[in-house]
């Protein structure tokens, strides 16, 4: 018994010096990722979504699909939020290439989430940046191309939801986002440092380089693969990334998780699944799978 009280101590004090590692890198874009967030989400969101619902008298054709996509990224709302949007902006006439633009691209990346993925070096914020941009650029493009002259999404029964973001003091309305935000988040963050430290102390790094580097598309196709059941907030796994990414993970194989991650979190696509249908929702699966695939690909060729 007392062998083994030694064990668990032991044990429990390398996990602590791996977590408290772990957290010291990442808390600070956790804590900054979260004030801007919120301050977007309290004093720009309204304007972003006007300029959006502006768009719709533009005659910019498909190419409407750019600006599109950079409004989605700069949206803070998670995709819950940004459906009933989307009806909204589609009974006022919205393209529906330009939504799905919009909604794709919303999907896999926000303001919040930038600086959470900053704490992953210069380069793979770049990648995650320009793969979920030319993302839902490629979403709105096949939408143009096939659905020109019939409906893609069915809105149906899709409200607007009401701000929580009222309190009429400024600074209270703020800091009640950002309690929000710390609600949201915080334990997918503790939980993710923790499987991080687990990783580390238990997983062999040739194990990980093995599954997950290299230039092979196979090592790619594996962590889009993970990134299915895995990804619940991006928060949680970025200390996931960072762990994989120096045990070996290519950059190739973090961009293909970076994709299918948020694409098809479970809260994603419960909501993605009423406003597509089914054939549209598998659709969507298995543009969302090769792209990330092909993105993995190319981004190992090139770096």
């Amino acid at each position: 018994m007392a062998e083994l009280f030694t064990v668990l101590r032991r044990e429990s004090i390398y996990l602590w010096y791996y977590f408290e590692i772990q957290f010291r890198q990442i808390f600070r874009y956790w804590i900054l990722g979260m004030l801007i967030g919120s301050f977007i989400s309290v004093f720009a969101k309204d304007k972003i979504h006007g300029i959006f619902a502006g768009m719709k008298d533009k005659k910019w054709g498909v190419f409407g699909i750019i600006p599109a996509c950079i409004l989605g990224i700069a949206s803070p709302l998670c995709m819950y939020g940004t459906i009933p949007i989307a009806a909204s902006f589609r009974r006022q006439g919205m393209r529906e290439d330009w939504l799905a633009a919009f909604m794709m691209a919303s999907i896999l990346l926000n303001p919040q989430l930038i600086i959470y993925s900053a704490a992953l070096g210069t380069a793979v914020l770049a990648i995650r940046i320009v793969t979920c941009f030319l993302c839902g650029c490629g979403a709105g493009l096949l939408v143009f191309l096939f659905y020109r002259s019939r409906e893609f999404f069915d809105f149906g029964g899709f409200e607007e939801r009401a701000s929580r973001d009222t309190h009429p003091n400024l600074l209270v309305r703020y800091l009640l986002n950002v309690w929000r935000n710390v609600r949201a988040t915080g334990l997918y963050f503790l939980f993710g440092i923790l499987l991080s430290a687990l990783f580390q102390r238990y997983v062999p790094q040739d194990l990980m380089a093995k599954a997950f580097g290299g230039n092979e598309a196979w090592g790619v196709l594996m962590a889009a693969t993970v990134g299915v059941p895995l990804y619940a907030c991006g928060g949680g796994t970025i200390p996931l990334l960072s762990e994989w990414l120096m045990r070996g993970m290519s950059t190739g194989s973090a961009a293909a998780f970076m994709l299918t991650g948020p694409a098809t979190k479970i809260t994603n696509l419960g909501a993605l699944k009423i406003v597509m249908g089914l054939r549209h929702f598998l659709l969507y699966l298995a543009y969302v799978m090769l792209f990330s695939l092909v993105s993995g690909i190319l981004v190992n060729a090139i770096f």
